[in-house]
């Protein structure tokens, strides 16, 4: 189990969607349409997968909600369907287990906090259907929290917005800051009493994305226990094609491949800590992705590009799995109490919608 990777965040449930109809069987077979097929998972020694719940924001209001539970539908038909393969899993117990069975720990995570409709008690139902993170923003502003590719509004959080992140700690949702702004960032970690994650991000002093984590950043995650997973997004990992990207795209795109991942990984571990980083690839999220790492088959090659950089066996099984299980860990408890009823009581404003999450966004 030494390179069993649990990767931090897959579309594939977004892809199924709108490339299969939502189609579980057809998974099981090679997939040309999809970067996640269940042979190239057994390929690429996948042991765990957070299955990312996203929803388009052309859809609004309820149609968000209806359209997370039809992603938390598909993640649910995807383990039943393949119950050799597979395994439904919400605790790193589960996980570990399921890995030690040989299958895949399947785990969900709610990719933009718009999903929840402004109301905690939806943010709650999806932790009882099994949701483990929720990503505070997807690539817009929304009415309690600023993210990285749009204008803030908010300095961060708002108050509601805060109000999210300590329901979540009481329920064992992970707080997840990837899509967020830095003062988001910032003003989560000063707020949350439990190790947050970021599921797909890259280093910013790398490479100038929006989407890439700041080192102050980093070094406050590393400090609070938490893991920053690394995602393979070209723009994100390589400041040459990001250049070639805002410029326009046009010629020839820059090579990104293995190494550029590796250079996140390099980094995130020296300024946070090689008990903080983890993957997060974004398969089926981005397109193409880098050479060598074209799908979920590619993780061994990142794993033979990092032993030529003379990381050890015991950073290799902490980037692989172990980091992202204590964070999950961490959570585990209160996300057990809440739903045997063991959890205090939430708070009085978690009990009504919020005010401030009345501003919904515009259609793409």
């Amino acid at each position: 189990m030494l390179d069993r990777v649990i990767d931090g965040h897959n579309d594939l449930a977004w892809a199924s969607r709108s490339l299969l109809g939502y189609d579980v069987d057809r998974l099981a077979g090679d997939v040309p349409s999809t970067q996640t097929d269940l042979p190239r998972l057994a390929i690429g020694g996948v042991g765990g997968q957070f299955w990312s719940v996203w929803v388009d924001p052309v859809l609004q209001g309820a149609e968000q909600v209806v359209g997370t539970l039809e992603q938390i539908d598909f993640v649910h038909r995807l383990v039943d369907a393949h119950p050799g393969r597979f395994a439904f899993t919400r605790t790193a117990a589960d996980v570990r287990a399921a890995m030690g069975e040989g299958r895949i720990a399947s785990l969900i995570g709610i990719e933009g906090g718009d999903q929840i409709g402004g109301s905690l008690a939806v943010l709650r139902q999806y932790a009882r259907l099994g949701a483990r993170y929720m990503t505070l923003t997807w690539s817009r502003t929304i009415g309690w929290a600023d993210s990285a590719t749009d204008d803030a509004r908010h300095g961060g959080l708002s108050v509601f917005g805060r109000e999210v992140v300590r329901e979540m700690n009481r329920i064992g949702v992970v707080v997840d800051l990837a899509h967020v702004a830095p003062n988001t960032m910032r003003h989560a970690l000063r707020e949350t009493t439990r190790p947050v994650m970021v599921s797909h991000s890259g280093a910013l002093a790398l490479c100038d994305h929006p989407r890439n984590v700041p080192d102050d950043v980093l070094a406050a995650i590393g400090a609070q226990g938490g893991v920053v997973m690394v995602a393979f997004v070209p723009t994100f990992v390589s400041q040459a094609r990001r250049d070639w990207w805002v410029a326009g795209g046009e010629g020839d795109a820059p090579r990104v491949g293995v190494s550029d991942v590796a250079d996140h990984l390099d980094h995130i571990r020296r300024v946070a800590g090689p008990h903080a980083v983890g993957i997060g690839a974004d398969f089926d999220g981005a397109d193409p992705m880098p050479d060598g790492l074209g799908d979920v088959a590619g993780y061994p090659a990142l794993f033979a590009e990092l032993r030529t950089r003379k990381w050890s066996e015991a950073d290799l099984v902490a980037l692989a799995h172990e980091n992202v299980l204590r964070v999950l860990e961490a959570s585990d408890r209160d996300h057990e109490s809440f739903l045997a009823g063991r959890a205090a009581p939430p708070t009085a404003a978690a009990l009504v919608p919020a005010v401030d999450a009345s501003t919904r966004e515009g259609a793409l």
